[in-house]
Formats: structure tokens, C-alpha cells, sequence
């Protein structure tokens, strides 16, 4: 059985639930989903939906540091919209975090409500 460890962070929000940030897998490293939540505070971000895509990727990030990787080692990822007349918006912020040469494949998934 491969070493499994859990990633946490205080720079992202903290697990609610019986979930970790993320796991370690010997060289994978899995995150659970990020909602556009201000560690610092604990509030959900009020800003247009670009704040809040910024918001949810910064938390991405930091859980990915804690883990001693970044965005840049991103294989895959998953965008959950609740209204994908966002989606361009959206896909602009995320294109300033992934938007090199070699960008992660991703899924974009219109969602009728998120917790």
C-alpha cells in the first residue's frame, strides 16, 4: 500500500466535513473542491463571479503549497459553475493561473446548487 498522507493548510479554508484539504499519494497529490471561502475571515467572498474564481484558485494554491507543489504541476482540474453564463469570465481568471504553454486538461460543469 502506497504512503497516504493528508495536506492542511490554514491559508485555505478548512475542512468542514469528514474530508481533508487534500491527500498525498506517494507523487500525487489530490484536492477537494474549493468554494470562493476567505480563510482569514471564514466568509464566503461577495465579489462578482471573477473575485470569487480568484478566491476558490488561491485556495487552490495554497493547499497545493502546503503540499510542496503549485498550479503549475496541475494535471487535471474541475470547474463546478451555477450559471455557466460565467463561463467566459470564469475561464479568463482561470487562464491567469493556468494560462502557460501547458495548461491542466479541465472539465467545466453547470451545477444547479452548491453547498
Amino acid at each position: 500500500m502506497p504512503d497516504r498522507r493528508s495536506v492542511s493548510t490554514e491559508s485555505a479554508p478548512a475542512a468542514i466535513g469528514p474530508y481533508s484539504q487534500a491527500m498525498r499519494v506517494g507523487d500525487l497529490l489530490f484536492c477537494s473542491g474549493q468554494v470562493p471561502l476567505d480563510p482569514s475571515s471564514g466568509e464566503l467572498v461577495k465579489e462578482d463571479i471573477e473575485g470569487q474564481a480568484r478566491r476558490c484558485l488561491d485556495n487552490l494554491s495554497a493547499v497545493a503549497e502546503a503540499a510542496g507543489a503549485s498550479l503549475a504541476n496541475a494535471v487535471r482540474c474541475t470547474v463546478y459553475l451555477t450559471d455557466m453564463g460565467d463561463f467566459a469570465r470564469v475561464n479568463e481568471v482561470y487562464a491567469g493561473y493556468f494560462g502557460g504553454d501547458d495548461p491542466p486538461a479541465r472539465v467545466a460543469v453547470g451545477v444547479a446548487a452548491l453547498p
